[in-house]
C-alpha cells in the first residue's frame, strides 16, 4: 500500500526591499519643527536634518555635511542657513553651501541633497523618489477640509517606532477579519477600491458587546469609515463614531509612516474632532484625546502582532480575507521605476466582502463570551 503524504504549505518570503517607496511621506506636525532648532530624523536609510529658516520656510537636508561629515542636526541655525558644528560651513535650504566663514570662496560642487517639502494642514511632508525626480502634479495629498479652522479641534498626535518592514501596516487595508479579533469591532460592511495611487477601504462596524469601550458619557454603538491611502504611506480616514443616544462624533484620523530602514519605520497617527453644540471647544478637544487614546490601543495591538509574526509573501487565504494579493500589486508601483509601473498596478479594482458568514460566526462567539462571563462565580 502506498503511503499518501499531504503537501505542507511552505511560507515564502524574500528579504524586505532596501529600496524605499516613491511618494509623499509625512514627517509629523509642523509645530514640532518650528522652535528655531535643528531636528534630527532617521529616515530612508540615512539621517536627515529639519530646520525652519529665518524666512519661515521648513527645510530638509541630508544631515551629514559634505565637507568632512559633521552632523548638521548638531549645528546651529544662523539666519536661513544651518551651520555645521565641525567647521561652520553654512548650508541653505536649497542644499547649496552659502558661505565658509574662513574660506575665500565656496567650492562650486558644495551641494548636498535638499528634499522636496510640503507644508499642508499642519503637517510636514517630504517627497522620496529613488530616481531623483520631482513629484508629478497628479500625485498629490488632498487638502483636509476643516483642518486649521475653528470648526475642528487641533491635531492630537502620537508617534512610535515599529521594528518591522512597513508592508505589514499596508496589509491592514484589506484585512477585515483582524478588526474583530484584534480591535474589538464587528465589521458589517467591507469594501476596497484601488485606482491610480489611491487605495481605499470602506468600513461599517458595530461595537462588540463583550468588549470594553472608550470612556465617555454615551455608549458607542459603532463606526463608519472611509480610509484612503494617498501613495504608499499617508492615509486619511473620514471616521464617524455612532453613539446610543443618537449622536455622531465626526473625526478625521491620520495614519501615516516613514521608513527608518528596511526593517523599521516610524508610525504616526493623529485625530481631530468636529466641534458641535454637544462638543464645544474644550469638550471637543477632550473627546479627541479620549478617542485618540482609544485608537492608540488598537495600533498597539497591531504592533504586538507585527513584532512576532513572520513576513509572508504567499499568504494562504479564504474568500473572506480580502484582496491581499491585489493590494500588494497596487503597492508595488511605489517600489519600481516610474517607467516600470504596469497597468495592472494602477487600473481600477473593486472588491466587496460578503460579511454574512463572518457576522454569523462572530455574533455566536460574542454571545458565548458573554454567557461564559456571566457563568463565572462572583468573587
Amino acid at each position: 500500500m502506498t503511503a499518501v503524504h499531504d503537501e505542507v504549505r511552505q511560507i515564502e518570503a524574500e528579504a524586505a526591499p532596501t529600496r524605499f517607496a516613491r511618494g509623499w511621506h509625512c514627517l509629523g506636525l509642523v509645530r514640532d519643527y518650528s522652535d528655531g532648532e535643528p531636528h534630527s530624523i532617521q529616515a530612508f536609510g540615512t539621517k536627515l536634518v529639519v530646520f525652519r529658516g529665518a524666512d519661515g520656510s521648513l527645510n530638509v537636508l541630508d544631515a551629514f555635511c559634505r565637507h568632512m561629515g559633521g552632523d548638521l542636526s548638531d549645528g546651529e541655525l544662523k539666519g536661513n542657513e544651518i551651520a555645521c558644528p565641525f567647521h561652520d560651513w553654512r548650508w541653505g535650504g536649497d542644499g547649496r553651501c552659502k558661505q565658509i566663514p574662513y574660506g575665500r570662496r565656496v567650492p562650486p560642487l558644495a551641494r548636498t541633497r535638499a528634499w522636496t517639502t510640503l507644508e499642508q494642514d499642519g503637517m510636514l511632508f517630504i517627497w522620496n523618489d529613488p530616481e531623483g525626480k520631482q513629484p508629478p502634479q497628479d500625485i498629490t495629498v488632498p487638502r483636509i477640509e476643516g483642518a486649521g479652522t475653528e470648526q475642528w479641534t487641533d491635531w492630537h498626535w502620537y508617534t512610535t517606532v515599529v521594528d518591522t518592514n512597513c508592508r505589514e501596516i499596508i496589509d491592514n487595508v484589506v484585512d477585515m477579519a483582524h478588526f474583530f479579533y484584534i480591535h474589538g469591532s464587528l465589521p458589517t460592511y467591507f469594501k476596497n477600491v484601488f485606482e491610480g495611487h489611491v487605495a481605499t477601504q470602506y468600513f461599517d462596524g458595530g461595537s462588540r458587546a463583550d468588549m470594553p469601550e472608550p470612556e465617555g458619557s454615551a455608549k458607542m454603538t459603532g463606526s463608519t469609515s472611509i480610509a484612503s491611502y494617498y501613495g504608499p504611506s499617508f492615509m486619511i480616514d473620514d471616521l464617524t463614531y455612532h453613539y446610543e443616544d443618537g449622536s455622531d462624533y465626526k473625526t478625521i484620523l491620520i495614519n501615516c509612516h516613514y521608513p527608518i530602514d528596511a526593517n523599521s519605520f516610524v508610525l504616526m497617527y493623529g485625530i481631530m474632532v468636529q466641534k458641535s453644540e454637544k462638543l464645544p471647544g474644550d469638550v471637543a478637544m477632550a473627546t479627541a484625546i479620549a478617542l485618540g487614546d482609544w485608537v492608540k490601543v488598537g495600533f498597539e495591538q497591531d504592533v504586538a502582532i507585527w513584532k512576532r509574526k513572520a513576513r509572508i509573501d504567499n499568504p494562504l487565504l479564504c474568500e473572506e480575507d480580502g484582496p491581499v494579493y491585489q493590494l500588494r500589486r497596487w503597492y508595488q508601483q511605489f517600489y519600481v521605476d516610474a517607467a516600470d509601473v504596469r497597468p495592472e498596478m494602477v487600473d481600477r479594482f473593486e472588491f466587496e466582502i460578503d460579511t454574512t458568514r463572518p457576522l454569523e460566526a462572530w455574533n455566536k462567539q460574542v454571545q458565548a463570551n458573554i454567557a461564559a462571563r456571566q457563568a463565572q462565580p462572583v468573587s
